[in-house]
């Protein structure tokens, strides 16, 4: 199985982005190289990927929140374009949704995509995704790799076991290439 390159400042840009490291790995360069260390992976793999490139450190983007001007929430209030999933919202869902309520990703972007509408248009969206995820496959989001490929895995090998499916998620991120899924990654359960 071929090594996986460490991750320092001699590694050049192109293989460090064939291969897969943890967002702590990503974190801890960062650090060593005074690299801001705030906002998703993805981000963290662009700043580290362009420091390896140009030796620079690349600028990020200071993003302010603004408060809320709303303090109890009502149906017929409209979301603000600032939202933020806050504990005064989740109190509000909660209470008009029951205790089984939570701010999933697809509900969070709904809100943050639908500033203008009202929080009754909201709660009706809320059961919309539910019913819609009963019904189709979940998109995991891209920074999720080792969700999708478990999920992938399972879907393809039915009765195989999760030490199976990371036995062969770890081989996979061992070698370049991208970190999806395919019927080749059983040969790590041959080794």
């Amino acid at each position: 199985m071929e090594q996986r390159p460490n991750l320092d400042r001699s590694l050049d840009s192109q293989t460090f982005k064939q291969y897969y490291y943890l967002k702590e790995e990503l974190v801890h360069f960062c650090r060593q190289n005074h690299i801001p260390t705030s906002g998703s992976k993805i981000e963290l793999t662009e700043r580290i990927a362009y420091f390896l490139e140009t030796g620079k450190i690349m600028k990020t983007k200071v993003q302010t929140k603004k408060q809320s001007q709303i303090t109890v929430i009502h149906e017929t209030d409209c979301i603000e374009s600032n939202f933020v999933c806050s504990e005064k919202h989740r109190a509000f869902f909660k209470q008009m949704i029951g205790s089984s309520f939570s701010f999933h990703v697809p509900f969070q972007k709904w809100l943050k995509n639908n500033t203008g509408k009202t929080y009754g248009e909201a709660i009706e969206a809320y059961y919309q995704i539910l019913e819609d995820k009963k019904k189709r496959k979940t998109k995991i989001d891209k920074q999720f790799e080792y969700n999708t490929y478990i999920r992938d895995f399972f879907a393809d090998n039915k009765g195989r076991s999760l030490e199976d499916a990371i036995q062969c998620w770890k081989y996979k991120k061992s070698i370049p290439g991208h970190n999806r899924y395919e019927k080749s990654d059983l040969r790590a359960l041959n080794g």
